[in-house]
């Protein structure tokens, strides 16, 4: 009978000395910048196909509202109103209320678990699926920017301002669409919560706010997306005053990081349930 050392036996245990060699060779947590590129491109490619559709579906709907507009508004600051609220309804209808149904759906399918094992920032989880869906509403934005600006015989100038806008407003209601959807209890209430988000920023962004009672204004004040409409409403004068456009676009920033902190949180607090 040979004698055999037990530290070469199948299942033995490693010494001391060696386990803790083992651990010290893996590798570290992902950094922030690579996770969100990975995710970000992982989140384009899946959405790239599902999207599009309804892409079309937000683009057709702010140009339909605006035709329907034509015929109570002619023009002014109320044709304004109308196609930067329509402009940035399209931001709203992918960003807030998809997003809102995505995250819903991940959460209720256990989809969160399979991103809760990668070595991966949380933050990046969160804004690489909001950057993918908010980069979806560009080309619907602008193209309802310069519809509504040609229907109402609005100034094509100043439109390049859209470059801060999308970003911004997609930042604050992307992280208002993500956090619904990680805190609702149900896929169901994630979803009719994102459409309730995205029929407050039709009525309230739309529609002229100065026929709308007191009350409703203020509900208009506390939606992110009015910062954004208010922005680019104000670049349609002749001579825009900037420092109020900076401050709107400011404003939609600070919410964005607020919003995203807050579904950065919900996203952490879904993880580990």
């Amino acid at each position: 009978m040979s004698v055999v050392s037990a530290d070469v036996l199948p299942g033995s245990a490693l010494p001391a000395g060696e386990e803790a060699a083992g651990v010290a060779e893996l590798g570290p947590r992902a950094r922030m910048w690579p996770s969100l590129v990975a995710v970000y491109r992982a989140q384009l490619s899946r959405a790239r196909v599902a999207r599009i559709p309804l892409l079309f579906v937000a683009t057709f709907q702010s140009i339909g509202i605006m035709i329907l507009m034509r015929g109570v508004v002619d023009g002014g600051g109320e044709a304004e109103s109308v196609v930067a609220g329509a402009s940035v309804l399209v931001v709203a209808f992918v960003a807030l209320n998809l997003l809102a149904q995505y995250f819903g759906q991940l959460r209720a399918s256990g989809g969160l678990d399979h991103y809760a094992t990668l070595p991966v920032p949380p933050a990046a989880v969160v804004l690489g699926a909001a950057g993918a869906y908010a980069s979806f509403t560009v080309p619907g934005t602008v193209v309802t920017a310069v519809f509504g600006c040609v229907l109402f015989g609005l100034p094509l100038a100043h439109l390049w301002v859209l470059v801060a806008v999308i970003p911004l407003a997609g930042a604050a209601l992307s992280g208002l669409g993500a956090a619904l959807g990680l805190l609702a209890p149900r896929p169901e209430l994630a979803t009719l919560l994102g459409q309730l988000g995205m029929s407050a920023a039709l009525l309230l962004g739309v529609l002229p706010a100065d026929r709308m009672p007191e009350a409703v204004r203020f509900a208009r004040d506390l939606l992110p997306s009015t910062y954004g409409v208010e922005a680019f409403a104000r670049t349609f004068g002749d001579h825009p005053d900037w420092a109020f456009v900076l401050g709107d676009l400011a404003v939609c920033g600070v919410v964005g990081v607020v919003s995203l902190a807050v579904a950065t949180w919900a996203y952490r607090r879904a993880a580990v349930r």
